[in-house]
């Protein structure tokens, strides 16, 4: 099968004009990665591990210092014009698109950027927004819009150029639980017509629900690429636990504990990160013995899990 996405050792480095002097600061370092076509990857990582970046060299607004990438044979820099008429793009936020013209307008200014004209043009605009429910808010101003109705503008805006490739950037930003659900079921629609997805999130539940595969990245390095199943097993084995009215005696006790990675202590509030089932029970034995009684546990956010993997281990997974 094809490679539909093919990314040879990018790296990217600016420099920060901010404050004294000059700081040269790396986006990406070395970043390899093949997507094949027809396929739905998922990029995950914590706020600035360089998601976005690779998603703007990718659709060629941004070129990489160093290293290569092609979208469907395409050359991102050499070939950048087509590049942009085979793919489609959707960033979060407010982003490209116009405050003072309606939902369907604006559909019919982005698809005329694909080189769409007249009733090719119109048909494909309300096709588009009756795929992401607002068909009924076709001629509504977009500045009137909810934040998650302009998020479903914004995926109508990625598709109406009918791209083989959809590289969305936190899509769901803003979306109610019922749009982020009906994203999901647009999702597995889009990958049985065959078109492939790059999706950046921070939202583990969300990635394992519509990825085959997923890459973690952290601080511009691609640390890791599998399918979901085997990324969901291994954040899986951190938990979080969470109790209020913890005398002060019980935290040296709960910090020795083999597989306690965190421990927070504040007020008699407490919280305790573990990386394995049987740290969270030993933490929970000790609390009840101590007579503490209102205590929760969870699994921590993906960022959580990424301090415990980059901060203590360097992302050594095995």
């Amino acid at each position: 099968m094809m490679d539909a996405i093919v990314i040879e050792d990018v790296s990217r480095t600016y420099t920060d004009r901010r404050g004294r002097g000059n700081r040269e600061v790396t986006a990406l370092t070395g970043v390899s990665l093949r997507v094949p076509a027809g396929e739905v990857h998922g990029l995950l990582g914590p706020n600035g591990a360089g998601k976005t970046t690779l998603c703007r060299i990718l659709t060629t607004t941004l070129e990489p210092t160093t290293g290569q990438a092609w979208v469907l044979g395409r050359h991102v820099t050499h070939d950048s014009r087509a590049v942009r008429r085979s793919i489609g793009l959707v960033f979060g936020g407010e982003r490209g698109l116009y405050g003072r013209l309606s939902a369907r307008e604006n559909l019919w200014f982005w698809g005329a950027m694909y080189g769409l004209r007249r009733a090719r043009l119109r048909a494909r605009a309300e096709e588009m927004l009756s795929r992401v429910g607002l068909a009924d808010r076709a001629d509504a101003r977009v500045d009137t819009l909810s934040r998650g109705m302009k998020q479903r503008l914004h995926l109508a805006r990625g598709l109406v150029g009918d791209p083989r490739v959809l590289i969305l950037d936190e899509p769901t930003v803003g979306m109610d639980p019922v749009a982020a659900l009906d994203f999901r079921t647009l999702l597995g629609e889009l990958k049985e017509e065959g078109r492939t997805v790059l999706l950046t999130t921070h939202d583990m539940a969300e990635a394992e629900a519509v990825c085959d595969r997923v890459s973690l990245i952290d601080r511009g390095r691609l640390m890791m690429t599998e399918d979901t199943d085997a990324v969901g097993r291994l954040l899986s084995r951190y938990e979080r636990v969470v109790a209020d009215d913890v005398p002060g005696e019980l935290i040296p006790r709960i910090r020795a504990l083999e597989g306690v990675v965190a421990v927070q202590h504040d007020e008699g509030h407490l919280r305790v990160e573990t990386e394995r089932p049987s740290a969270t029970s030993c933490v929970l034995g000790v609390l009840a013995e101590g007579g503490v009684h209102r205590v929760s546990t969870a699994r921590p956010g993906l960022e959580e899990v990424y301090l415990h993997l980059v901060g203590r281990r360097g992302m050594a997974v095995t």
